[in-house]
């Protein structure tokens, strides 16, 4: 062609519209997976801090309770932050995190998703600051509500980039990557908070939040080198740098009709869906994810209620109910020595019963392993609920019954770690089309936090020990249990499989088919074949990769029109 440009003209294979998998996809995948640390390890220090003796005694002003005197065991029942404050602190960083995910599906269809993730890191620094610095709830709080906002910019932008960059084949345990760095997270603040909570001044609470400034150096410094999303750059119309994009992530050459192939049936998605969701204005755009017959499959408002009500189920079995309030629930059961300990055994099993993931969500699928999973965490939290009220009691001491209802506190975890807690994620990077893919993976991600304030808040009081509070104590695992028979109900009849298909292919599986024979569809068509592309192709000019015209930045649809 003169000018030395490449044609790209797409194939009528399904099997090609992906290069294969290379070591290069791993690690940038891995790499960007760093950022469940933050989610993680958030969630992991507060739990211990707020039962950390000088926490409790800067933030309340209660003296220790001394053992000699005749009120002891009162002074000991009473020494605590209230439930008001415990709420407070555990909540406030989950209303940042909503908004944030929020604000950030925007951010990353304006300036990239990469950018976004880092703009993320430094908010969160900036709120990481004022909770180091806190020796109140006046501080504290604003702190929380800052990191929070950082966090949830990462932790929306962080899936839907390793969706967009991740391998078809193995794309459900590259991103399920993610949730095991959360655990991993969970897992060092808990070790951290281990190590401090017997330290007599602020540094028991200040040096695991410190910490985090490291995570933050980390992934936002990585991010500076890693590519951009090739899939943001065919949205913006940039196409030679979505192909600069597509073949450093593939490790390949710019010439390679396995790179070719893949980036045509990109692009002629793209255009697919922009027949089907027309580009209009700011708010227009936002209405985009809510149209369509609710009844339908592959209506934008039935995708984005899968991936809303996806992350709402996936905070309701309860899981951050024993990661934010463990320690506190363990020191209710009366016969536990050292419940900081105990926490941490529930987070190892936490860790590592996340991998198993890797290979299970690959093997037998997302739908599937959601719904085996929660069948799983019903038995089991109605187990832990009905030990609770009969042998477990706390007047009765029973340290056997107690050791019980922690040992399926441990298989409920297993259970999630192994299906809830990284399928739910893989499945709202999988579902939304390219027009409406940011905004959607923010308002799930959002509605994860917002799930997780909404418990936050009202957890202590649901086992609070004072005066108007429920008290429930174990009976609050039925709770969960019962919560736990929606979360069944809802992979069953509304989540759709789909493993080993490429993001394209999921567009076209929900179309022609529904949930329950979703794991019997296969791909029978090309997008370039439909869309034409096979012919007459699509122009990218050597002299214009690596760089963008003047004319391209005023104008992203220019690139469109270099269609042959």
């Amino acid at each position: 062609m003169p000018g030395g440009g490449i044609v790209i003209t797409g194939t009528t294979d399904t099997s090609r519209v992906e290069a294969p998998v290379t070591v290069r996809a791993y690690l940038i995948c891995a790499f960007a997976a760093f950022g469940g640390i933050f989610f993680g390890y958030d969630t992991g220090w507060m739990g211990g801090v707020l039962g950390m003796k000088y926490f409790i005694r800067q933030y309340t002003g209660l003296p220790y309770p001394d053992a000699n005197s005749p009120t002891y065991t009162t002074d000991k029942t009473n020494f605590h932050l209230p439930a008001s404050d415990q709420s407070l602190l555990t909540s406030i960083l989950s209303a940042g995190t909503f908004f944030g995910a929020i604000i950030a599906g925007d951010v990353a269809d304006f300036i990239g998703r990469r950018v976004t993730i880092i703009v993320g890191c430094l908010v969160f620094t900036v709120g990481c600051i004022l909770e180091t610095a806190s020796t109140s709830l006046g501080v504290m709080v604003p702190g929380r509500l800052i990191a929070g906002a950082g966090v949830g910019f990462i932790s929306a932008i962080v899936i839907l980039y390793m969706s967009e960059i991740a391998p078809k084949k193995v794309r459900g345990a590259l991103v399920a990557g993610y949730q095991f760095c959360i655990t991993i997270g969970i897992l060092l603040a808990n070790c951290v908070v281990y190590a401090t909570q017997n330290r007599d001044d602020t540094g028991s609470y200040r040096i695991p939040i410190a910490i985090q400034f490291l995570w933050a150096v980390i992934l936002g410094t990585g991010l500076f080198i890693l590519p951009e999303s090739p899939r943001y750059f065919v949205k913006k119309g940039k196409l030679e740098q979505a192909a600069l994009a597509l073949a450093s992530v593939r490790g390949q050459p710019i010439e390679s009709e396995y790179i070719q192939d893949e980036l045509a049936e990109i692009i002629a998605n793209h255009e697919y869906e922009q027949q089907v969701i027309p580009q209009t204005t700011y708010l227009g755009g936002w209405a985009n994810c809510f149209k369509g017959p609710i009844t339908k499959g592959s209506s934008n408002v039935r995708r984005t209620i899968l991936g809303i009500f996806m992350q709402m189920m996936q905070q309701l079995t309860g899981i951050n109910f024993i990661f934010y309030f463990g320690t506190v629930f363990f020191q209710s059961l009366g016969t536990i020595s050292n419940p900081f300990l105990i926490s941490l055994i529930t987070t190892l099993v936490n860790v590592c019963s996340t991998p198993l993931s890797f290979w299970i969500i690959e093997r037998f699928g997302r739908r599937r392993i959601l719904i085996l999973g929660a069948a799983g965490m019903i038995i089991a939290q109605f187990i832990v609920g009905i030990i609770g009220v009969t042998a477990g009691e706390f007047d009765k001491h029973n340290k056997a019954a107690v050791s019980a209802m922690i040992a399926f506190i441990c298989i409920n975890i297993f259970f999630f770690a192994s299906t809830w807690g990284p399928a739910a994620w893989v499945v709202v990077g999988e579902v939304f089309p390219l027009p409406i893919r940011s905004r959607g993976v923010g308002l799930s991600t959002a509605s994860n936090w917002f799930w997780n304030c909404i418990i936050a808040t009202i957890t202590p009081y649901l086992v609070g020990t004072n005066k108007g509070d429920a008290n429930l104590g174990a009976k609050v695992f039925f709770l969960w249990g019962s919560l736990c028979c929606l979360s069944f109900s809802f992979a069953y009849f509304l989540v759709p499989e789909t493993k080993g298909l490429s993001l394209e292919q999921v567009d076209r599986m929900l179309e022609e088919t529904n949930p329950r024979n979703s794991a019997k569809w296969v791909p029978h068509s090309t997008f370039a074949e439909e869309m034409g592309l096979t012919q007459k192709g699509v122009a990218l000019h050597e002299e214009h990769v690596g760089s963008t015209t003047d004319e391209e930045k005023t104008n992203p649809a220019v690139n469109e029109k270099s269609l042959a």
